[in-house]
């Protein structure tokens, strides 16, 4: 039975998530499976930021093409690293599982939480989205701009000088590194990026393994996936922009989801939530429902900066 190959990222936490789906395919496809460990374009520029040089597409592109010219087989991704539009002949084959999708605040002090910081505190982050939330709640902290892995980061609070940093606590957990985390920031505070906390399976579209891969998908994980994902690609907006939707399951069983769109300095916040059963179709109408209420002059003015 020939290997699946599987390509990923280099960073701690990629290798960890590729080596969980290594671990399934071994387990629950019955298929012997090795990583082809690659080196990014975002991975080899880490001294600007991720909107200056192109945005997060730019841990994905040679990662497919490692899959369209046959080195590799399956990419686990980060799903929300992921572009609107991937790779003609790519394919998302399977989203199989969401860690906790919130934002976690870490400190070096005990007992720090979002509102106990001191006035002027000094916060880390590398995200649009966090910094414009991160402003709106509380417009006297100084964001510092950050790059790096999830140790790195977390590193920056001493080097950096640094009252706190604000991470995914999906990230944190997988790494085991869930004891820094000094609050996990409620998703009605801080709405998560599209996709975050979820893993993506991707394969080449037309290869028998695709089939295969999708026996590892999560239904109630996909669909949150795909509204999500459904909304990023309608509004047009990519992973450096201010942005945020997250679709969670009801107690009565249709998906709810909420999204936002925030000018840079956080002054302007534009929000649409709707209930649906239809992923897709939830996803486009949270977008429209949101350019309707301004959101389309927010990123125009984006893209115009």
């Amino acid at each position: 039975m020939t290997t699946v190959r599987i390509a990923t990222r280099g960073s701690d936490l990629a290798l960890a998530q590729a080596n969980a789906m290594a671990e399934r395919i071994r387990t629950e496809l019955q298929r012997p499976a090795e990583l082809v460990v690659l080196r990014t374009t975002g991975d080899r520029i880490q001294d600007q930021s991720l909107a200056k040089i192109g945005g997060k597409g730019l841990f994905v592109k040679e990662i497919e093409e490692a899959l369209l010219d046959g080195r590799a087989d399956v990419a686990v991704h980060s799903a929300k690293d992921l572009p609107a539009v991937i790779a003609p002949g790519c394919t998302l084959a399977a989203f199989p599982e969401r860690a906790d999708p919130r934002d976690a605040l870490v400190a070096a002090a005990e007992g720090t939480t979002l509102e106990a910081l001191a006035e002027g505190a000094r916060v880390g982050t590398g995200s649009t989205r966090r910094t414009a939330q991160l402003r709106a709640l509380r417009s006297d902290l100084e964001i510092v701009p950050l790059r790096g892995n999830v140790p790195t980061r977390i590193q920056k609070l001493e080097t950096e000088r640094l009252d706190a940093v604000v991470l995914a606590c999906a990230g944190l957990d997988r790494l085991g590194l869930d004891f820094h985390v000094r609050e996990r920031i409620a998703s009605e505070r801080m709405l998560p990026a599209v996709c975050q906390g979820t893993l993506a399976l991707e394969t080449r579209e037309d290869d028998e393994l695709r089939g295969e891969i999708g026996k590892l998908e999560d239904e109630q994980v996909a669909a949150t996936a795909r509204a999500e994902r459904a909304f990023l690609t309608r509004i047009g907006g990519d992973c450096t922009t201010p942005i945020a939707a997250f679709a969670e399951r009801t107690a009565g069983g249709p998906l709810q989801l909420r999204a936002l769109v925030a000018s840079e300095d956080g002054l302007r916040l534009v929000r649409a939530e709707s209930l649906g059963t239809d992923p897709e179709s939830l996803g486009i109408e949270v977008a429209e429902r949101l350019l309707a209420a301004g959101g389309r002059e927010i990123l125009d003015a984006l893209a115009g900066s």
